[in-house]
C-alpha cells in the first residue's frame, strides 16, 4: 500500500468516455489498498476556447478575471471525474485549488506557489475517500483565483504530492514516457527508462513538453519521484529520480527543440554599456521571458540584437 498522486493531462480528460477509462484506471490504483490523491487538467483544447472567447470581447482581457475564466475548465474534469467514481461506488470528493489550500503569489496567469495546506486533503485521505483535486489553480493570500501558467497542472501534481509527502508521482499523458527526441519528428526516437533531475529540468528548458520545468524543479527540491507514462495503455513510462552512477555515463541524453518562440531583431543599435539593460529591463517588468540572445556587432559602433520570446508575449515584447 502506498500514498499514489495522478496527474491526468487534457488529452486524457477529453471527453466522458476517457474520463470514465481514468476513473477505472484510478479505481484499480485504490482498489490495490493504495490511497489516490488525483489533480487533473482541462479538457483538451478547452483552455485555448476560452482564451478566445476572452480575447472577443478584448484584445487584452484583465488577467485577474481571465483566471477566473480559465479555473473553470480544470473545475469541470474535476467534478466530472468525481462523479463517475461516485457512480461505480467509489469514495470520490472534488475541490478547487482553493479548496485544497493551494496558496499563490498574485501573478495572474503564472502565479507561483507559496504553500500548500496538506491537513484537509490528509484527513480525507485517512478517511479512505479519493481525493480530486483541479489542477493549474490556487488563490492568492487575498482569495483571489490564480493560475499557475502553462502546464501548471503538472506543477499543481508535483507540489501536492510533497506536501503530502506521496510515495510517488505519477504524470498520466498521450505518450508513453520521455524519448530521446519528439517521437512525431524523430521516428527512431528511443524511451528513457530512468532520467536524472537535472537532465529533466534541462530538456524542459530547452523545449521538451512533456513536464512543465517548474514541476521538474519541485520534484528535484522535495526529492519526489515522477513516473511519466501513458493513459492509454499499461506500459512502464518513464522514472525521474535523484542522479545515480548508472546515468552519469551516458553523454547525451536527449535532444529537444521549442516551437513556440518568436524573435526580435533590433537593427543598429547603439553599441555602448547600458543599451542592453535599457531593451531588457522593461521586458523583465513585464513578465516576459527572453530565452536566447545573440549580439552581432555591426561597423561605426553598432550592433544587432536578437532575441526569442514565448510567441504568446511577442506582441507585447513589440510594443514594449
Amino acid at each position: 500500500m502506498g500514498l499514489i498522486v495522478q496527474k491526468y493531462g487534457g488529452t486524457s480528460v477529453s471527453d466522458l468516455e476517457r474520463i470514465q477509462n481514468v476513473a477505472k484506471r484510478v479505481a484499480k490504483t485504490f482498489d490495490q489498498g493504495n490511497d489516490v490523491v488525483v489533480i487533473l487538467s482541462a479538457m483538451a483544447g478547452v483552455t485555448d476556447s476560452l482564451i478566445d472567447m476572452a480575447q472577443e470581447i478584448a484584445e487584452s482581457p484583465d488577467k485577474r478575471e481571465l483566471d477566473v475564466l480559465l479555473a473553470t475548465g480544470e473545475q469541470t474534469t474535476a467534478a466530472l471525474l468525481a462523479m463517475t467514481l461516485k457512480q461505480m461506488n467509489y469514495p470520490a470528493l472534488s475541490m478547487l485549488g482553493h479548496q485544497a489550500k493551494v496558496v499563490t503569489d498574485c501573478a495572474f496567469g503564472d502565479a507561483r506557489i507559496i504553500e500548500i495546506g496538506a491537513e484537509y486533503i490528509m484527513k480525507l485521505i485517512e478517511k479512505r475517500n479519493i481525493v480530486v483535486v483541479a489542477g493549474f489553480q490556487g488563490s492568492d493570500v487575498s482569495g483571489n483565483i490564480t493560475t499557475l501558467g502553462r502546464g501548471g497542472s503538472d506543477t499543481s501534481a508535483v507540489a501536492i504530492a510533497s506536501a503530502i509527502k506521496a510515495d510517488i508521482c505519477e504524470i498520466y499523458t498521450d505518450v508513453d514516457g520521455i524519448y530521446t527526441a519528439d517521437p512525431n519528428i524523430c521516428d527512431k526516437a528511443k524511451k528513457i527508462d530512468r532520467i536524472s533531475y537535472d537532465e529533466m529540468l534541462n530538456m524542459a528548458s530547452l523545449g521538451a513538453k512533456v513536464l512543465q520545468i517548474r514541476s521538474v524543479g519541485f520534484a528535484k527540491k522535495y526529492n519526489v519521484p515522477v513516473h511519466v507514462r501513458s493513459s492509454f495503455s499499461e506500459e512502464e513510462g518513464t522514472m525521474v529520480v535523484s542522479e545515480d552512477a548508472g546515468m552519469e555515463s551516458l553523454v547525451v541524453s536527449a535532444v529537444t527543440h521549442d516551437k513556440d518562440q518568436a524573435r526580435i531583431t533590433l537593427r543598429k543599435v547603439q553599441d555602448r554599456p547600458g543599451i542592453a539593460a535599457n531593451i531588457f529591463a522593461p521586458i523583465s517588468e513585464a513578465g516576459i521571458v527572453v530565452d536566447m540572445i545573440i549580439q552581432n556587432t555591426r561597423a561605426e559602433g553598432q550592433t544587432d540584437l536578437t532575441f526569442t520570446v514565448p510567441k504568446a508575449q511577442f506582441s507585447t515584447a513589440m510594443e514594449i
